[in-house]
């Protein structure tokens, strides 16, 4: 081989290696502005959702005290109280509505609602999608984190490109954020850890290479 033809290799060969430096720096790098690090809201009030488990407790009246689920349609079905909707509500909320069912039948009825199973509405559960080991749908927690997302689904399968994953934030009229799963879990980077927020969609790809 002459050498110019050796040279021309060579330059060919160092063009190529960076092209496709480039193109993995590229596919490496979500293409979504990052997610805000702070995204919980501190007045959040949890709200009961179907599958729920509530413990209804009427003062001075045991017999109409008891632990009931929420149907799929919202609703909540005890002694006295039929088809009562229960969706969307906080516990006080539905406290004082069975207090005013009851009324017809008690003489001033005074109502505790706990919440003693939670699933919470549709609206507000975390869904994982894409290359999670687990996917799954979480229940809300307030100052959850994607820490402790990735922890429940139990990390990333071998074919995730965590750092290019992204939240769909349902809450604004589904603007997407970036987030770097791989340098959260890999690296150890806590700076990669954000919050999450009701009804946040994380969509995790599968890595080019």
């Amino acid at each position: 081989m002459s050498m110019i033809a050796f040279r021309f290799a060579t330059l060919l060969r160092r063009c190529g290696l960076a092209a496709i430096a480039a193109l993995v720096a590229v596919g490496c790098a979500s293409s979504y502005p990052p997610a805000p690090v702070s995204a919980a809201d501190s007045e959040y009030n949890y709200v009961i959702g179907p599958g729920d488990t509530v413990n209804i407790v009427v003062w001075r009246n045991p017999e109409l005290s008891m632990s009931v689920p929420v149907r799929p349609d919202g609703r909540i079905t005890t002694p006295l109280v039929e088809d009562l909707p229960a969706l969307g509500k906080d516990a006080t909320t539905l406290a004082r509505d069975i207090e005013e069912a009851l009324s017809k039948y008690i003489r001033e009825p005074v109502v505790t609602v706990i919440v003693t199973s939670f699933v919470g509405p549709y609206s507000e559960q975390i869904r994982v999608v894409g290359e999670a080991a687990q996917p799954q749908i979480l229940p809300y927690v307030q100052k959850m984190t994607l820490l402790d997302v990735m922890i429940a689904v139990g990390g990333m399968t071998e074919f995730a490109d965590g750092n290019r994953a992204s939240i769909l934030r349902t809450s604004e009229g589904n603007k997407q954020y970036g987030v770097r799963i791989r340098d959260l879990i890999k690296r150890g980077d806590v700076s990669a850890n954000v919050e999450m927020r009701p009804g946040d969609v994380l969509i995790i790809p599968q890595s080019w290479f």
